[in-house]
């Protein structure tokens, strides 16, 4: 062979393996990346394709794949729209990335999770065409309706758990949207769907239950009082504290005062039981410089603040700051400052309170089903995120929280026959602007089945300057109603 052949064909084969390395590279290495570009079309007509499974509550689909006569094949359907809309989010192929568990269980509702391999290989022997996996939540219908209901037009979110399994009850944030518009396959009407809900001024598109961080106000006093008794700064509920009309904070001019002006007691004194029930502000924020930032930031740390959670949509993370001063420590003990929380934050308090101290991990997916609905996977056994507190400090609290219902400024909670522990909070933001509402609670605080976190922005629809008690308690309430009567 002479040279130019030879070197024509070496150049030659190291083009074949230069095409073959990026075939290679195509097909596996960039395969997923590339399968998962919102851009990539062809990856959304070979999904809508197939059958995605549907999403069940209560053995009712609040999101199914219907056959159609067009290029697509399957319209994805919300039947009860805005109720679950938060929760299912919406698959779109004029939108491209798909939203809440759309989005985070995709690979499930498609056909491509690991869990499903077996399956695939026998839909690829067989020549059946591979369809999604059904997922079964863990949403109690009632509950969820009943949150719903209640909110109303306000905006702001509800979360109820059961406490002992972490399992989430109900999840309803306002406002909502209705999915529908969006999955359309007329893709005008879908763009212009997604137009108004992406440019809407109160964010209808935030799930605020897991999105929404907000200031929780009073609600973190049950914190502050859990670190109190943890530390042993207070040994009881009936433990003398400092309640006067202001308390002095050090370093700084401004005072702490008291929402009415007054004393919490006689004396500038009360008990600590007193002091939950009228949430006294000089009191806790006296706690708050006794205990100290960095106290206060490890108990909240032991009921989930600054854990990164999925449910599996990614859950916002609460915070408390680090290297708090006198001063930021006393507001940050009653929920001021920049202590920032989710909804499902709090009702993991309530419910790790209501759980003897135990704080379990929040989730959604009671279980993954097949096709013809057997069942591929069950929820785990319920995990333990943490002991937030002894079982005696568990037990206080609750007393205590059950006295604010009883007692104090929760009283709109009362369930008759039923004893329900609870906590208001009225949280100041935006200067000019009024405070939001908030409720944490449990029921019945003797074997609690459900826990509740409720927080309605700028005080409800009335925009009026109103504490968790007069608007947030009363959704709280007919969300534990549902629940224990079902």
């Amino acid at each position: 062979m002479n040279t130019p052949i030879r070197r024509l064909s070496i150049l030659i084969a190291m083009l074949f393996t230069t095409l073959l390395v990026a075939s290679t590279v195509v097909q596996f290495a960039q395969a997923r990346s590339l399968g998962a570009m919102a851009s990539n079309k062809r990856t959304l007509l070979d999904s809508y394709s197939r059958e995605r499974g549907a999403i069940i509550v209560g053995g009712q689909a609040v999101a199914k794949s219907v056959p159609v006569q067009d290029q697509y094949r399957f319209l994805r359907t919300y039947p009860q729209g805005e109720l679950y809309s938060h929760l299912t989010g919406f698959y779109s192929y004029s939108v491209g990335a798909p939203y809440g568990l759309e989005h985070a269980a995709d690979d499930l509702l498609s056909g491509d999770a690991d869990q499903l391999f077996v399956r695939r290989v026998t839909d690829l022997i067989t020549g059946r065409k591979t369809s999604g996996a059904t997922i079964e939540l863990t949403i109690d219908p009632k509950a969820q309706k009943a949150a719903d209901q209640a909110l109303g037009q306000s905006r702001g979110a509800v979360v109820a758990l059961d406490p002992k399994t972490g399992a989430i009850l109900a999840m309803v944030s306002h406002p909502a949207y209705d999915p529908n518009g969006l999955a359309s396959h007329d893709l005008n009407k879908a763009a212009k769907a997604w137009q108004s809900l992406s440019t809407d001024k109160d964010k209808a598109y935030l799930n605020r239950a897991l999105s929404g961080v907000y200031p929780p106000g009073s609600t973190f006093k049950v914190v502050t009082a859990a670190a109190a008794l943890e530390n042993g700064v207070v040994t009881n509920e009936n433990s003398s504290v400092p309640g006067p009309a202001q308390l002095d904070l050090p370093l700084t001019s401004t005072n702490l005062p008291n929402e009415n002006g007054q004393p919490c007691g006689p004396g500038d004194k009360t008990t600590l039981i007193h002091a939950l029930e009228i949430s006294c502000n000089t009191a806790f924020g006296s706690l708050g410089l006794e205990l100290g930032g960095e106290k206060l930031r490890a108990q909240a740390a032991k009921f989930g603040f600054g854990d990164s959670l999925q449910v599996p949509m990614r859950v916002a993370t609460s915070s408390v700051p680090a290297d708090l001063n006198e001063p930021q420590s006393a507001q940050a003990a009653i929920g001021q400052y920049d202590v920032r929380t989710t909804p499902l934050q709090m009702a993991m308090v309530a419910a790790g309170i209501a759980n003897k101290g135990s704080v379990m991990t929040p989730y959604l997916i009671q279980s993954v089903r097949s096709a013809n609905l057997d069942i591929i996977e069950s929820a785990p056994d319920p995990v333990e995120l943490s002991q937030a507190v002894s079982e005696q400090t568990a037990s206080i609290v609750t007393k205590m929280m059950v006295s604010v219902v009883d007692n104090g400024s929760g009283a709109r909670a009362r369930i008759p026959g039923v004893d329900v522990a609870g906590k208001t909070g009225t949280a100041q933001h935006d200067p000019g602007k009024p405070p939001h509402a908030w409720f944490i609670s449990f029921a019945p605080a003797a074997d609690p089945k459900v826990a509740v976190a409720v927080v309605v922005e700028d005080g409800g629809v009335t925009g009026s300057e109103v504490g968790g008690g007069r608007v947030a308690a009363p959704i709280a309430r007919a969300v534990m109603e549902a629940v224990l009567n079902r």
